[in-house]
């Protein structure tokens, strides 16, 4: 990663800190803008109850940093949850799973009162679908997907050698044309064998925080 585009990805991180709350608790997602992001938490710690986390890698930082993580099934409520994305529009709809937590992103994106998104400005587009899209699948469906993904136009890529926390694989989707985000999501869910589908189009953030080199651009 090139100094800039860190600095872009610390100035989203640190304009999401305004968003905390004395005694919340906090969801965390997984990747390199949110990994800026828990690195300013060592400071927040004693203002949190705790967190709910989308990924293994993110629990062991978020211990690293002194944050309690907690089972999202024992949280009353999560106000706020904080994750990057691989590409995001103006409309705030997104494509996410390139570090393979896209399951629990979407799980805790949902029982989320509020979803942040924090991206540096590379990551923004007019139009989802330069970045392949990736999609969760049980391992024995994996052949049936990667046939019905091509029947609509997609190119399927088995992300070899890759394993989820949940212990599912991951396909990436070529190609795939995206002229209705939502439309396409609710197509891919539909596919039996999928289990997560990387368009955040349904449920898309509540708030995008695009980091710059002079600052940061709220859509």
């Amino acid at each position: 990663m090139s100094d800039t585009a860190r600095i872009k990805k610390q100035h989203a991180a640190h304009a999401a800190l305004q968003y905390l709350r004395d005694g919340m608790i906090l969801g965390v997602g997984t990747g390199s803008t949110v990994d800026e992001f828990i690195a300013l938490l060592p400071a927040q710690a004693a203002r949190l109850r705790g967190a709910v986390s989308s990924s293994q890698r993110t629990s062991e930082r978020l211990r690293q940093a002194g944050i309690a993580v907690l089972d999202l099934n024992e949280v009353p409520e999560l106000p706020l949850y904080v994750d990057g994305a691989d590409e995001a529009t103006r409309a705030r709809q997104l494509i996410k799973g390139g570090g393979c937590a896209l399951t629990r992103e979407k799980i805790v994106a949902a029982a989320a009162e509020r979803f942040l998104c924090i991206i540096d400005e590379g990551k923004l587009v007019d139009a989802l679908g330069r970045f392949p899209l990736p999609l969760e699948v049980i391992p024995m469906a994996r052949r049936q997907v990667e046939r019905r993904v091509g029947a609509l136009g997609g190119r399927a890529v088995w992300r070899r050698g890759v394993i989820t926390d949940n212990g599912n694989h991951i396909i990436d989707v070529h190609d795939l044309p995206l002229p209705d985000p939502v439309l396409m999501e609710a197509a891919l869910n539909q596919i039996t064998g999928v289990v997560t589908v990387g368009l955040f189009a349904a449920r898309p953030a509540d708030l995008l925080l695009v980091g710059t080199a002079d600052g940061v651009q709220t859509l």
